[in-house]
């Protein structure tokens, strides 16, 4: 526990009567990139909503950064992008930023580092308005990253992109991971699971995993990770 970013213990939630998320546990190490993966529907961003703090939950506990979720002392050091851009389209990405780092009162020269670092420094005057879909995904980002916050918490940020985008974006991942940035990201793509160093498989609100990529093929005698959810899944089910 003391090397966890995030301790989750018996997390219910419920919404209209139903259990959205059913008593799941787990850790995050810090500074490895967890991925979040399972089918759209199945808990993914109401997971993500609990750990930030906005999620009314039924029951359970849930400690981030050594603190209660939603602690005011956290607000600095966790970056949360949505799957729903929070960006205003009327304004350059040079601007939105600036909004943003002054809220956050980020250290000066912020706006210029997250830029570059979301590859958008030929765009930095365009209007969010008229972004394309990646280009608009990596502007959202880029709010996440102000601060330098110690975790990142990610809804799936590459829906939508490319196979190029995606790859530069799961660099800028892995780069952040090495310099001690926790992240979670979630995805229902399979294939981006090999890209992390932990796997929390989410199923109609339950964990049915909590390992390593090669753990998780060991555990279920299947070299290929999609193969191995389902795997979880016919076992669950018998």
């Amino acid at each position: 526990m003391a090397n966890s970013a995030v301790v989750v213990n018996d997390l219910r939630v419920q919404r209209g009567g139903r259990d959205v998320l059913k008593g799941i546990s787990f850790e995050i190490e810090r500074g490895a990139v967890t991925g979040l993966l399972g089918p759209s529907g199945c808990g993914k961003t109401t997971l993500m909503r609990s750990l930030v703090g906005v999620q009314l939950v039924a029951g359970g506990e849930v400690t981030v950064l050594g603190k209660p979720a939603g602690h005011k002392h956290l607000r600095s050091r966790i970056g949360y992008a949505t799957q729903n851009p929070a960006v205003y389209p009327d304004i350059t990405v040079t601007e939105a930023l600036t909004y943003f780092a002054s809220v956050l009162r980020a250290p000066a020269g912020d706006v210029e580092r997250v830029i570059d670092e979301v590859d958008l420094t030929s765009h930095a005057d365009a209007i969010i308005g008229q972004l394309s879909g990646g280009q608009l995904s990596r502007a959202n980002l880029a709010v996440a990253l102000l601060g330098r916050p110690e975790l990142l918490i990610l809804d799936e940020p590459t829906v939508g992109l490319d196979p190029v985008l995606r790859d530069e974006l799961w660099k800028l991942f892995t780069d952040l991971a090495q310099r001690g940035v926790t992240l979670l990201v979630s995805s229902h793509v399979m294939d981006e699971a090999t890209r992390c160093d932990h796997l929390l498989l989410l199923r109609e609100g339950e964990l049915l995993a909590s390992q390593s990529p090669a753990a998780l093929r060991e555990h279920t005698g299947e070299a290929d990770l999609e193969r191995a959810f389902l795997r979880l899944i016919k076992d669950t089910v018998s």
